[in-house]
Order: C-alpha cells, then structure tokens, then sequence
C-alpha cells in the first residue's frame, strides 16, 4: 500500500479517462483480404455481441488490404448500414501493415484485432479489453495454450503453433505463450510509441509487437480463449512460416546488438516500485550481484579453456597472460549487456579500456599479496599460498564489482527524466483524436452515442508516425505526474 511518504514514484496507473462523448472506447480492426462471403456474417455477429454485452462506445473497422474480389462493396455496405462500423481501404497487402495504419489513425483509447473468421469465443472479449481500460496492464493477448483454453484444431496446426512458441521462447526469450492467436489489443497511448518501432507488415507483426512491448519491460495480459479452427483458412502455412523465422532472425539480431532503442518506451506508462528512490537501497543491486556472479563463473571456464588452447604452443607465463586477457575483455562486454543493461555500441572502447585497468588492478593485487607472503617468509607452504591467494582473489573481485558499477558503468537514470515519443501519428481534422481530462478530474468512460457523426480516415498512405505531408515530426512526450505529490484529496489518510 502507497502512503504521503512514498518517495520517488512514478505516475500511477490509472483508469482510463474520460473522452468525447462520440469517441468510442474501444476499436476493433477486422483486416481482411478477399473475404467477401466471411466479412457480413462476421461483422454482424461481432456487431451485436458488443452492443449486448459491452458497456461503453465501440467501432468496428473494417481494414480491407488490397482485396481483388466484392471485399470492398461487402465493406461499405456495412458501413452504411451499421453506425458503429467504418471501412478502410489500403492498396497494399500485409496484416500487419493494415493494423498498424488504422491503429495509427484511431481516436479510440483502446484498440483490438481478431480474425474475420470469428475462431475465438467473443466471451473472451471484455476480458481482453477490461486490463486495458482499468489500467493494469499495456497489451493484452488471447492464448490458446493456456491450461484453461479449449480449443478444436488438427493436430498439424497444434504441432505448428506449438513448435513456433518453443522457437520464440529459446532464441528471444519469449514469455508469452500464443504470439499467434488473431486476438489481440493494446492501449493507444503505448500503441503511439511502440508501433513505429515494428518493421514487419505481414504475419509476424503480432510476435515483432510482442517480443518489443516484453524486452521494453510493459506488462502483457494473456486470456484463455476457447478457440476453433477454420479448415477454410486461406494462409499460406509454409511461407507463413518462412517469413516468421526470417523475423526471428532480424529481432533477434537486433536485440542482441542493441541497435533497438527499447529505453524509448521502458515504464513510461505507471508506477513501477523498482523505479523508487527508497533511502539505503540501491537500484538493481541484487540483480546485478547475481549477473556479475554468472558472468564471472562462465569467464572462469572460458579462462580455463583459453589457457589450455595457448599452452599447446606456448609457454605457462604467455599463455595465462593471453587467456587473462581475452577472458578480461569477454567478462567486462558481458557484464557491460547483462548484468549493468548498457546496449548499442556507444561507449563500448571506453568501456573496455576501463575494463582493462580494473583488471590490472586485480592482477596486482593478487600479485602483490604473492610477492608479501614471499618476502614475509623464505619457503611458504603450498596451503598458506593457497589461502592467501583465495583470499586475495576475493578482494579482487569484490573490488572489481565496485569499480564496474560505480566507475565503468555507473547508473545514470536519474538523470534522464524526458521519455521519447518519436513519430507519434498527426491527427487530421477529419479524424477526431482522443482528448484526456486533466489529471485529477476524471469523469465516466463514454456511453454508446445515439447518433454520432462518422469520423473518416484519410486514405493517403502513409507509415506509422509519418505526417500526412511525408515529414516527420518530433513529438517529445514528458510525462507529469497524475497525482504530484501521491496523494489524493479524496482520501481520508
């Protein structure tokens, strides 16, 4: 429980504001390609599910990519016909492409996706949505894998999606379960920020999302879902397949180079308790105590490994100066991406040179304590030797940790309080955009309208975070506490 004196906090998370009263709260992106005897049946079920079941404003978008059949006439008849639904043509194929442009052009606060051919339980809906709109959480996803989901498919898919998830989990270190599930939603505030980062426009742009919003440290939201499979689906499993492992290969390359800017988007969005500034208790120290340990005890093995390769050709004294310092040079860029989290390649020589020095220092030090107990005494015993070298290396390390966390890679979050919003989306004047109440005056999410007028999209192609005039445009969000000073007029306390 938060009290007046708890230090340092964040802005916590909050309830979703209240908006206009025609801006829907939630929107559901339908993509669809050549659909046009699924999208009808599909839309008009989905329609009356939420006009049943869920309590604020809804839109349904239609996101028709390139379709060559009735796909588009099946699209604006239902627009005309239904208020809540809105059609949205792209010239271009790729899923992934049409729900980042209309994600990007949505007013809405909360955005969602599924498949036209409806194969998750619509019961799962609200539950998917309600994290979202509560604030607990940043994207939320329908699982299939889950204990609790039942679920009708050929034992071919089960193998494939199976097989897909245990790749995701063992090269990215995925944690989700079901990167795959059509059923997906996320906030629009996180959606501005993470979705200029995603490269892919097909079927790997859900698992790309996923695998960012995760390293970025958001909370992702899984719901079991009851699922059953279209025998009459049109995707192409082997390229499907193909183009996903390729996106492993990129994202997976990238994470491990750095070159993604995931501190652009890291706890933006809530209080976070490792982010307080709590007197006496350093940051992440545990965490880095336990990497610094692994770290070390894998250069030990690699150290071993290195001097019984030199000691074929050369000498004990080269060979252990050779295996210490390539071994030095390997634990300190370990420890530089695992255990202190410096990424990209700024820095790296200065870090390494650093490295080196608090490496001769150990090395002194241990070489020193060798050259006192020789001078101390003419014939030591091989036990004193021991001891005094266990002990020195002790030193040594314990020595080495403080320098690296204080010298070579000290902690500088403090000192960077502006979280980046790069390429945010422009809104047009035909395109309504979502307008917060001020922290602190928060009314009731909007009913379903009576009559509200149509919002259009404007057609133009454009990528996610571009400007309808092709520039693009610096949008540096500071984010401002909800409650200042964490408190609350309301509360008693």
């Amino acid at each position: 429980m938060r009290t007046d004196s708890s230090p340092g906090t964040l802005p916590a998370r909050e309830h979703l504001p209240a908006g206009d009263a025609g801006t829907p709260v939630l929107d559901v992106v339908i993509p669809v390609y050549n659909e046009e005897k699924d999208l009808q049946p599909c839309v008009l079920r989905l329609h009356d599910h939420l006009k049943r079941t869920f309590p604020y404003a809804f839109r349904i978008t239609i996101a028709d990519n390139a379709s060559t059949d009735t796909t588009p006439q099946v699209s604006r008849r239902l627009e005309a016909e239904l208020p809540e639904v809105r059609a949205f043509r792209l010239e271009q194929k790729g899923r992934g492409r049409a729900l980042r442009t209309v994600w990007s052009a949505s007013d809405a606060p909360i955005l969602a996706y599924m498949d036209v051919d409806l194969s998750t339980d619509l019961n799962a809906l609200l539950p998917l949505v309600a994290p979202l709109i509560s604030g607990h959480s940043d994207l939320a996803i329908g699982s299939r894998l889950s204990r609790s989901s039942r679920v009708v498919r050929g034992a071919k898919r089960e193998f494939i999606s199976r097989s897909y998830n245990l790749i995701l989990r063992g090269s990215l270190q995925a944690r989700f379960s079901d990167a795959q599930c059509g059923f997906k939603a996320i906030r629009r505030d996180v959606a501005q920020v993470l979705l200029p980062l995603i490269e892919d426009t097909g079927w790997f742009f859900d698992t790309e999302m996923l695998v960012l919003a995760e390293r970025a440290g958001l909370r992702i939201h899984e719901v079991p879902v009851d699922w059953v499979d279209d025998p009459n689906s049109t995707v192409h499993i082997v390229k499907t397949a193909t183009d996903d492992l390729k996106g492993v290969w990129r994202v997976g390359k990238a994470l491990a180079s750095g070159s993604l800017p995931l501190d652009r988007i890291a706890r933006p969005f809530g209080d976070d308790p490792r982010d307080r500034e709590i007197k006496d208790v350093p940051k992440g120290l545990a965490r880095q105590l336990v990497g610094f340990c692994v770290v070390g005890a894998l250069s030990t093995l690699f150290y071993l490994l290195l001097y019984s390769g030199f000691r074929v050709f050369t000498g004990s004294q080269i060979a252990n100066a050779l295996a210490l310092l390539v071994s030095a040079i390997a634990n300190t860029a370990a420890n530089r991406r695992l255990t202190f989290g410096v990424r990209g390649r700024g820095g790296a020589v200065r870090h390494q040179a650093q490295g080196l020095v608090v490496f001769g220092i150990g090395l002194a030090l241990t070489s020193g304590s060798l050259a006192a107990l020789n001078a101390a005494s003419s014939n030591p015993a091989h036990s004193t030797e021991l001891a005094v070298l266990i002990a020195a290396n002790l030193a040594a390390t314990v020595l080495r940790f403080l320098l690296f966390r204080a010298w070579v890679f000290p902690d500088r979050r403090d000192t960077d309080s502006t979280v980046v919003a790069s390429h945010l989306p422009v809104a047009t004047p035909s395109s309504p955009t979502y307008s917060t109440a001020q922290p602190g005056h928060y009314g009731p999410l909007p009913q379903r309208p009576t009559g509200a007028p149509h919002p259009t999209y404007d057609t133009t192609q454009f990528r996610a975070g571009e400007a309808a005039d092709g520039s693009w445009r610096d949008a540096t969000m500071q984010l401002q506490p909800v409650r200042p000073h964490d408190t609350d007029s309301r509360d008693s306390r």
